[in-house]
């Protein structure tokens, strides 16, 4: 399968730029045979049923980008941290980072300071903090808005590209498809019937990496760190007991759910690990039923995983679809409820 095969036109103008209030953003809901409904993340509970299961990813984001200057010359680098391997060693990107060199000295506020200590392979570096940053971070990081996002972060970011359900630091980017629930949604799918459980996975450069490869099966994915409770699998044995659907909400529930899956004959178990399933076109779902997600880039892993749920035709048929009719796009952008045919 062609790497290409999973591209689009997207008007940039859709990039959506800011986030809406939650709970205001519009949904297309793809059913399981392919007929499409426009409406709004408001209409969620009714397309639910009594018993269906949402999971969702409590992971929290934290204020990764970090801007500090060259001891030499005053240059100002920034820093994107990426994995913690101890107290004070990270691996991080830089920006601009090609002229970087092994032993460069930089400086951050509150008079900590950073080296870099080895280049990586993969365009990363090493690096070591003065003293651990993680204390630091609130003061000195800022949120680490995707690229695409073509501004600085501002203070209501903080909140805005967090979850309602985030408890548990450690990721480097939003599992944005929670970020459209508010407390009056979640009220309205409990008065429904649908239940709530949660899970962890750690998001990492691993979900965005970009696929370069001319054939999806010659991309590889970076591992992240996953950890399902044992309540979030009992919820999940239950309602599969009663006939409820499991309804993943992001990508990377989808992925920590099908890990598991794959490893215990089907079954949601209490587990924690590391997962680098990439999953395509043709992958044999055990876990997932319906998918709630935002709309994603082109040629990437993320919008591969909807349409190995839905279908390639089905999925580049609703994007056309939403483009049509304007909807917002990427992190901040509108959702999509996608059912598995």
């Amino acid at each position: 399968m062609l790497t290409s095969e999973f591209d689009y036109q997207l008007p940039t103008e859709l990039i959506a730029q800011e986030a809406t209030p939650r709970g205001e953003s519009r949904l297309l809901h793809l059913g399981r045979d392919g007929t499409r409904q426009h409406v709004q993340i408001t209409d969620l509970p009714g397309l639910l049923s009594a018993g269906d299961l949402l999971v969702v990813n409590n992971t929290k984001v934290m204020p990764a980008r970090l801007h500090a200057w060259r001891e030499a010359t005053g240059g100002q680098i920034e820093l994107l941290l990426v994995e913690k391997l101890s107290e004070t060693h990270w691996t991080a990107l830089l920006k601009p980072g090609r002229r970087v060199r092994r032993g460069t000295r930089m400086l951050l506020a509150d008079g900590l300071g950073v080296e870099i200590r080895e280049k990586l392979v993969d365009g990363r570096y090493r690096v070591q903090f003065s003293e651990p940053i993680e204390p630091h971070l609130e003061s000195l990081g800022h949120v680490p808005l995707p690229p695409y996002i073509k501004r600085d972060d501002k203070p209501e970011d903080r909140a805005r590209y967090q979850t309602v359900f985030a408890r548990f630091l450690g990721a480097i980017a939003a599992p944005t498809a929670g970020l459209h629930f508010d407390d009056e949604l979640l009220s309205r799918l409990r008065d429904a019937g649908v239940g709530l459980a949660e899970l962890t996975l750690h998001v990492g450069i691993g979900t965005f990496k970009p696929v370069t490869a001319e054939l999806v099966h010659e991309h590889r994915m970076e591992a992240e760190n996953y950890r399902v409770p044992a309540e979030t699998a009992v919820a999940i044995s239950e309602a599969r007991r009663q006939g409820g659907r499991i309804v993943a909400v992001g990508t990377t529930t989808v992925r920590t759910l099908e890990t598991v899956a794959r490893q215990f004959d089907g079954s949601i178990v209490e587990s924690e690990g590391s997962t680098d399933l990439f999953i395509t076109p043709g992958f044999p779902f055990q876990a997932v039923d319906l998918l709630l997600t935002n709309f994603h880039l082109p040629r990437t892993t993320l919008l591969m995983l909807v349409a190995a749920l839905a279908g390639k035709e089905a999925i580049l048929d609703a994007y056309a679809d939403a483009i049509t009719h304007r909807y917002r796009f990427f992190s901040y952008g509108d959702a999509m409820l996608v059912e598995r045919p």
